[in-house]
């Protein structure tokens, strides 16, 4: 594959001033039957950028922060099914959340529901349910069921960190690909839509070759290698256009306690794209190698080129090393800081900053760090939840968050 490097673009940065970004805040939250909680319900004040969740490990604080994650399209922060989502012998799950959108002194309040469809999972033992509606997500905005998850998108988004994310740049492409296609959902929301349908007519086509090989029907793969071209050529724009605006935001950044990072997309078809081909002639050039590539396929039992191939690039440019070779803090380091970019390129492009889940964060940096990394997210203007078993980590926060304590299911506030 074609490594393409990305450098600046001339992109508006969010230091250049113009109207309040929009923000983004959960006013209240409400789980049922979901992971550990049977009924959970969070009330907030929205009065601070930032909220808070303590608690000794296993307590249910990530929990709360995949549940907000729900509002989001695709498939939450730890990428579950969601039949393994729902509490082990409850009902069907389900997460509702009031957002409050606010800019400029207005605000909005949107509810927001989402789960398994209870019409499909059916206990009443009129029908057994399916491994596909098991899997099957239904989303509600303000009482009117949506499409599709995408939908969740259109108005606000979300980012996270998580610690399993720590070891991003050391495993392998698959999850450095996720990372990307999810930053890139901030500015394209219907890039989840665009992955999925490549995913599926991928699974389909691979399903076909591997029962009837080169003599399954050439028109029916025809077919669904036309469908794989669009929605491939698709996504790689996306991650092309997003790449190439990340790494204009973080060159327009200042220096800062976050290394800078240098990006590069390692695919086949983002190569393409990149040397100036038109998205329509990769479209057939990515038609013709499919069909080239029955045989090989068939073989195999998979899709040798596609998008679900590409790697993310990330190199720590201050010290020009590839981040898989950096120590562990400075992995963290790069990690914050591209989402910190991320953050700061949908507030110059869109006005709107993603709402924040940043799951045991602090831990593991040093007090001037940790202290910058608040600074930087209060500049944000957008609601950041974070959580800790060691309260002291947010000292700093007083006065500036609303603080929670978890233990054994029950959520409650904290006195400051």
């Amino acid at each position: 594959m074609k490594s393409t490097q990305y450098v600046s673009d001339d992109l508006p940065t969010a230091t250049d001033g113009g109207p309040t970004p929009e923000s983004v805040f959960i006013a209240k939250l409400i789980m049922t039957d979901f992971r550990s909680y049977p009924y959970g319900t969070l009330e907030l004040t929205c009065d601070h950028p930032f909220v808070v969740l303590t608690g000794d490990n296993g307590a249910g604080k990530t929990n709360v922060l995949e549940a907000v994650s729900y509002a989001a399209p695709g498939r939450g922060l730890r990428g579950a099914t969601l039949k393994d989502v729902g509490r082990k012998d409850g009902g069907n799950w389900s997460v509702a959340m009031h957002l409050k959108l606010q800019a400029d002194g207005n605000s909005e309040i949107i509810k927001v529901g989402t789960g398994q469809d209870p019409n499909l999972a059916s206990t009443s033992g009129e029908f057994e349910p399916t491994e596909k509606t098991m899997h099957r997500r239904i989303v509600k905005i303000d009482g009117e069921t949506a499409n599709n998850t995408s939908a969740l998108g259109e108005r606000w988004s979300i980012s996270w960190l998580t610690p399993q994310m720590d070891r991003l740049f050391v495993e392998g492409p698959s999850s450095r690909r996720r990372f990307l296609d999810r930053m890139t959902l901030g500015l394209y929301p219907d890039h989840s839509r665009q992955i999925s349908a490549f995913e599926r007519t991928m699974r389909d086509r691979n399903r076909l070759l591997s029962e009837q090989g080169t003599a399954a029907d050439s028109t029916w793969l025809s077919a669904l290698e036309a469908r794989m071209a669009e929605h491939g050529v698709a996504v790689a724009v996306a991650r092309l256009e997003f790449a190439g605006q990340l790494a204009g935001q973080i060159e327009a950044t200042a220096e800062g306690p976050f290394p800078k990072a240098t990006l590069a997309l390692d695919g086949w078809l983002e190569g393409l794209l990149a040397d100036g081909t038109p998205p329509v002639e990769v479209e057939t050039t990515y038609r013709d190698r499919l069909a080239s590539e029955r045989a090989q396929d068939a073989r195999s039992g998979r899709t040798s080129t596609g998008v679900h191939k590409t790697d993310f690039i990330v190199t720590h440019a201050p010290k020009a090393m590839p981040a898989d070779l950096c120590s562990t803090g400075e992995q963290k380091a790069l990690l914050i800081g591209l989402v910190l970019a991320g953050a700061r390129l949908q507030i110059a492009l869109k006005g709107q900053a993603p709402l924040l889940l940043l799951d045991e964060v602090a831990a593991h940096l040093d007090r001037d760090r940790r202290r910058a990394l608040f600074d930087d997210l209060a500049s944000l203007g957008t609601q950041c939840w974070m959580t800790g078993t060691d309260r002291s980590l947010f000292s700093d926060l007083m006065g500036k968050a609303e603080f929670f304590q978890v233990a054994d299911g029950v959520i409650q506030p904290c006195a400051v």
